[in-house]
């Protein structure tokens, strides 16, 4: 006998062994339900004053008994939140209420059982009334759209038929409307995978920011937060497939967006086609496991995207190291407690009893992997100090290109010292550093001398410490800088919010003494010059792209960099020798000279 879900504690023996009974009865392999399937669960729902249902292949055989409340049934883990894309689940939910309280008109179906057709896409939800004495009253069948119907109250995904006997739904043919509907999805779906296909994306998202309403400014922070992971799913060759925002008083601590919210962001991931769900924020070990306790669909946060990035963009060797490293840490702590079933005997000596679970070696493994990438960063740190050993006997001066990711960087160091660095309207184009030499031109009163420019990853707001250690190259080359240029987005709405993530980071490094050099890039973007901005914040206004301003800005690096280096750093330098970019020939090429 097959075991009933819900609690059966109270009833009667005789009730449970009929209960027990209708897992051996079939429901029909090509109708909605059989005659006999209907009288069964009736007698049951009016026997035992509550819901009762079953799950049912497309064979027609009974695979769950479910026993409800008198209102209210509960069906068994059948998947959890997902199906596969374009089909259907392969069950249909055939259920008996007692003491239905509208008398007269077609049989309403209860909204928790189109919840449970949408989430877990059934084939079809029967719906049946039972009647005091046992005996099935009315009925109605709700089967899902291929696509959202405007209805009475909003947006329609499904549809119900009436009917005034239960006996009708055995002249319904359900195994053909089953099959053109899972022919439409199928349609549908491939039509809208290639119609929005583009070379190089991985994935389809939905994306969730939930904020709370007490930060003061809370809408439009949140607003620029999800533009901003927008641009960083795309980046991580996403597809977004739509976008959701929520505000609370306060974020609920089990799965930030609450139960309810979450089984409808999961509804609307499924009906969007997504396949991942990436929240603006950090998840904590307890909060990803109940989430992905609660949904199939992959569950990422915003440190997992922009390491992801980091391992796409990485391209030294001591990049992919740190970023590895970088992942390894954040990930080991959310490693999921699940999987019990994958307990194993270890073999040899010392193998008794139950030996390490997959998790327990999953753990082990990357604590080990961990070590050896820690021994091999520091091995290759010293690599970099012999590297760059040259050029601190030399006493060159350095200048660093800082500021927030996509301000233009790449670009700077480009057209003023004539190289060829990657360069990408995308966030996180540029993650290994970069360094170039510039001689400044020769004027009278004054002989011109070298520096090295050096292209750094670009900044972003509330850096956690884990995403910090990938930066770790970068990072020493800003220690050892006697000047930092700070290039500013002058185009970005948000650039005061940019500017203040980036000084945050930097003060945060210990760099308050530093010199700074605040550049207005991308002034070609915007439609006055910016003079009133400028001079406001002692900054010089550019555009890396046309090369306007570069002359004065050129002045300004010479005027507030040594000629040798005179500041002592305890991270030294240690970058090759570049070649020599004279800024005589590329002040001569630019606009106004």
């Amino acid at each position: 006998m097959k075991d009933v879900f819900g609690k059966t504690q109270g009833l009667k023996a005789t009730q449970l062994r009929r209960l027990e009974r209708l897992a051996q009865r079939s429901a029909g392999n090509k109708v909605a339900c059989t005659p006999e399937l209907a009288r069964a669960l009736a007698e049951c729902a009016a026997d035992t004053g509550r819901m009762v249902g079953v799950l049912a292949d497309r064979r027609g055989n009974v695979v769950e008994v479910a026993l409800g409340e008198p209102t209210r049934l509960y069906l068994p883990d059948v998947g959890r939140l997902r199906a596969g894309p374009g089909r259907l689940r392969g069950l249909r939910l055939v259920v008996a209420k007692p003491n239905v309280k509208s008398a007269r008109g077609p049989l309403p179906v209860d909204h928790d059982l189109i919840t449970d057709l949408e989430r877990l896409k059934l084939d079809a939800v029967a719906f049946i009334e039972a009647h005091d004495d046992g005996l099935p009253g009315r009925a109605a069948l709700a089967t899902l759209l291929p696509d959202p119907a405007r209805g009475p109250h909003g947006e329609q995904r499904h549809r119900v038929e009436a009917f005034a006997q239960a006996q009708d739904l055995a002249k319904v043919a359900l195994v053909e409307i089953v099959e053109s509907l899972e022919a439409e999805l199928a349609r549908k779906a491939e039509s809208a995978r290639t119609a929005a296909q583009v070379p190089g994306e991985r994935d389809v998202a939905l994306l969730v920011g939930v904020y709370s309403t007490a930060e003061r400014g809370a809408r439009g922070a949140a607003q620029a937060s999800m533009d901003e992971l927008v641009e960083l799913a795309k980046t991580a060759g996403v597809r977004v497939a739509d976008v959701v925002l929520q505000f609370r008083p306060t974020l609920d601590g089990k799965t930030l967006v609450g139960k309810g919210k979450l089984e409808e962001i999961c509804l609307l991931a499924l009906h969007q086609g997504a396949e991942v769900i990436i929240f603006d924020r950090d998840l904590s070990p307890s909060q990803l496991n109940a989430i992905t306790d609660l949904t199939d669909l992959k569950i990422v946060d915003r440190t997992m995207l922009i390491l992801d990035i980091f391992a796409r963009r990485a391209r030294s060797k001591g990049g992919k190291l740190q970023v590895e490293l970088a992942q390894l840490q954040y990930s080991l702590p959310r490693l999921a407690k699940k999987q019990t079933g994958l307990s194993r005997l270890t073999g040899g000596i010392g193998g008794q009893g139950p030996g390490e679970t997959k998790l327990e070696i999953d753990r082990r493994r990357a604590k080990d992997r961990i070590q050896r990438l820690t021994h091999e960063l520091e091995r290759y740190a010293g690599e970099r100090e012999r590297r760059r050993q040259p050029r601190n006997e030399r006493d060159v001066p350095v200048i660093a290109i800082v500021g927030y990711t996509n301000a233009g960087k790449s670009t700077l160091l480009n057209r003023l010292t004539g190289a060829d660095v990657y360069v990408a309207d995308q966030l996180f184009a540029t993650l290994d550093p970069t360094s170039r030499r510039l001689r400044f031109p020769t004027l009278a009163d004054r002989v011109g001398h070298e520096v090295v420019l050096i292209d750094t990853v670009g900044f972003i707001r509330d850096l956690p410490d884990t995403l910090k250690n990938a930066f770790r190259a970068t990072l020493e080359e800003l220690g050892d800088a006697d000047l930092l240029l700070h290039v500013v987005d002058a185009s970005d709405a948000r650039r005061e919010q940019h500017i203040d993530a980036v000084e945050d980071v930097l003060d945060g490094l210990g760099l308050h003494d530093t010199p700074r050099l605040l550049v207005l890039n991308k002034m070609d973007q915007r439609k006055d010059d910016g003079a009133g901005e400028a001079a406001r914040r002692g900054a010089v206004c550019v555009s890396a792209m046309t090369g306007a301003g570069l002359p004065e800005l050129i002045e300004r690096m010479r005027a507030q960099s040594p000629e040798t280096k005179v500041r002592t750093s305890v991270v030294q330098a240690r970058l090759p020798r570049e070649p020599v970019s004279s800024s005589d020939q590329l002040l001569n090429d630019m606009p106004g000279t």
